[in-house]
């Protein structure tokens, strides 16, 4: 992140000297991943973050406990660098970030270790074909069987899938919305778990369609109490939205910097790119997109380590850094004119980067609601 905002009051000495390591690192050794193979590349991103340490920051281990700080501080730089790194990274900590929260004994044991050390690949598997933002709208179905369970149905748009070693699975056990859904830890090897289709997208990364047929899970493979899987879900959800706005903060400070760079070193019409006002005014724009996102990321992260409520905090800080992440991007690539649509420039990776951001772990418009929700329920408390 910025030298300068390494000095705001939301951060410690401990997280700045993170911010720090991690930068070093990245720079030593994100240069030349290659992306071809997407599967492999995030299987090797995943190792090397696991052996370098950087993997116990979303995975924390008996004796720690998340830090939301330190997980944007993670996503922003890795982001900055290599975004299957960052997938790579968020990954290992939203799809065992149920287990972190809510398993039991044996499947930390059995799990978080070789999740952290990058031996383990993981995935949340919670979206469905007709249930996206709409959680509890989740058809999969959970039934009794036999002293266990039986899962049917299918799940969509999962990250890891296809390379995962497990899957965090969210099925219905009852009829009701929300407090009939439990959680569910499932081998990738599993009878009854295919992968029913990989999904390609514009930014290359493993995701997949599962299929569930006759899938059969003893009780123990069960996260949390059943009916409880709204709440685990949700909260999972809530220590990894804030970092969402973190990355999309890394994307955009790396597409500023190489704007910034391309325009002071463009020559044109007898003087560079940057002394023109037209691009001074952007690049001013920019700059100050790039501090208001900032100052709302590290907010709600802050918040969220003090244990103070961010429901609000988080959704204005996702909004708000991946709407403007896609606006500096966008003005990164017209400054770079023909080049900023070359396959192999920076800002055109950042450009298909990007978008996903404004969709994924609740799109733009259910951030509005969001935040409309809980403005209007803090006025109902004042009235």
């Amino acid at each position: 992140m910025a030298r300068e905002a390494l000095d705001w009051p939301f951060l410690e000495d401990a997280q700045r000297a993170l911010a720090a390591a991690a930068d070093a690192w990245c720079r030593a050794e994100l240069g030349h991943v290659d992306h071809a193979d997407a599967d492999a590349a995030c299987k090797g991103l995943v190792k090397r973050l696991g052996a370098a340490g950087w993997l116990q920051h979303c995975v924390p281990g008996e004796k720690s406990v998340f830090s939301a700080r330190r997980i944007c501080l993670m996503r922003e730089t890795l982001a900055y660098y290599d975004g299957l790194a960052d997938f790579a990274f968020a990954m290992q900590g939203l799809g065992s970030g149920a287990i972190s929260l809510f398993g039991s004994a044996q499947q930390q044991t059995a799990w978080l270790p070789r999740v952290a050390e990058g031996s383990a690949i993981a995935a949340f598997a919670l979206s469905e074909p007709q249930a996206g933002s709409d959680v509890a709208a989740i058809a999969t179905t959970a039934r009794h069987d036999e002293g266990g369970y039986v899962l049917d149905g299918e799940k969509t748009w999962i990250s890891n899938g296809g390379i995962a070693d497990f899957y965090v699975v969210f099925a219905r056990t009852d009829a009701h919305p929300t407090r009939g859904l439990s959680a569910f830890l499932v081998p990738a090897d599993t009878p009854g778990l295919e992968i029913a289709e990989r999904i390609e997208v514009v930014a290359p990364h493993p995701l997949a369609r599962l299929r569930f047929a006759g899938c059969r899970m003893p009780a123990a493979a069960r996260i949390g109490a059943e009916g409880e899987g709204f709440r685990i879900a949700m909260q999972t959800l809530d220590v990894f939205r804030t970092s969402v706005a973190a990355a999309a903060l890394g994307f955009a400070r790396r597409a500023y910097d190489e704007a910034r760079a391309h325009a002071q070193a463009r020559g044109m019409f007898g003087q560079h790119l940057a002394d023109f006002q037209m691009t001074q005014a952007k690049l001013a724009e920019m700059a100050l997109a790039l501090d208001a996102a900032a100052l709302l990321v590290y907010r709600a992260a802050w918040r969220r380590d003090q244990g103070q409520p961010v429901t609000r905090e988080a959704a204005m800080a996702k909004l708000f850094a991946t709407e403007q992440a896609q606006q500096v991007v966008d003005a990164a690539v017209q400054l770079f004119g023909g080049r900023g649509v070359q396959r192999g420039e920076i800002v055109e990776r950042l450009y298909r980067e990007i978008r996903a951001l404004r969709i994924y772990e609740g799109a733009s418009e259910v951030q509005k609601l969001i935040i409309a929700r809980e403005e209007l329920k803090q006025a109902g408390k004042e009235g």
